[in-house]
């Protein structure tokens, strides 16, 4: 299988809102599913695991900037706000 970034067909899209309490999307990443493109629209932290809450201590994002990340099926996307809440955006690349 290629290593790829940005590249590949948009699929499901969803979002949630975070605060100081995390936000976590609420469907699981399907079946052959291998990455995610994540935005969040204020600065976070971002968490990927199969039942994720995100903390201070997971990654940092910057808000705004769209990343890729590596994904398996049934993981969910996590985040927690910085300074201010916002929305954590999450689409499968298929």
């Amino acid at each position: 299988m290629a290593n790829y970034w940005g590249a590949g067909r948009l699929g499901t899209a969803q979002s949630v809102a975070y605060t100081g309490t995390a936000g976590t999307i609420a469907t699981a990443i399907g079946a052959g599913v291998q990455k995610v493109r994540v935005i969040v629209t204020t600065a976070a932290y971002i968490k990927i695991a199969k039942d994720p809450t995100a903390t201070t201590s997971d990654t940092y994002m910057a808000a705004g900037a769209a990343e890729y990340f590596t994904c398996a099926e049934g993981e969910k996307v996590s985040a927690v706000q910085v300074a201010s809440g916002g929305t954590l955006q999450v689409t499968e690349i298929v």
